[in-house]
């Protein structure tokens, strides 16, 4: 249980309110589980996670988004995401960004948008709809995101474009590091 909490505490190494957040958030996620009688335990807590995190700290992240370990919030304020989407694994979101999903003229709503794994979003970033970003994805400062941008690439602009397409990275072998680290 604790490490679930403490799943984007190194993400947020210098950021005290990414880390105040995503506690608050990984400790108010467990009343999104169908189990009425965990929800009805919790609904003291999410009402101070709302009051709290939405209105004072001004991040509106419901407690049933799913989002994956090693979320970083740079300068969380005005953050905006729709609890339907979904966040992967060390995804990086600055200020002003929103992650929604469209109202249509008959009332309905579109999907949410879903982010791969370390997808990195400038400030002021909207994404819209039941658009797909890719994984190791970096989207510029200001950009409105309305189509899927595939995996490897950097993209900018209103509406977002594909301006490179980067290379991908091995990624790092973690036990050699954690080994070195037991050791000194």
């Amino acid at each position: 249980m604790i490490s679930y909490v403490f799943q984007d505490w190194k993400a947020n190494k210098h950021n005290l309110k990414g880390r105040l957040v995503m506690v608050l958030f990984r400790l108010a996620r467990p009343a999104s589980l169908n189990n009425k009688f965990l929800r009805i335990l919790w609904l003291p807590y999410l009402a101070f996670y709302k009051v709290f995190v939405e209105w004072f700290l001004c991040i509106e992240l419901p407690h049933w988004t799913t989002v994956g370990e090693g979320f970083y919030i740079g300068h969380g304020q005005a953050l905006v995401i729709n609890g339907c989407s979904i966040i992967g694994k060390n995804c990086f979101v600055r200020h002003c960004t929103t992650l929604g999903n469209i109202r249509y003229e008959d009332g309905t709503f579109s999907d949410s948008p879903i982010l791969g794994d370390n997808v990195e979003l400038g400030s002021n970033v909207c994404i819209i709809g039941g658009v797909r970003i890719g994984n190791n994805v970096r989207i510029g400062a200001g950009s409105v995101v309305v189509k899927d941008i595939p995996d490897n690439c950097v993209a900018v602009g209103n509406p977002a474009r594909v301006i490179k397409t980067l290379t991908p990275v091995a990624p790092k072998v973690q036990y050699q590091q954690e080994e070195e680290e037991a050791l000194v």
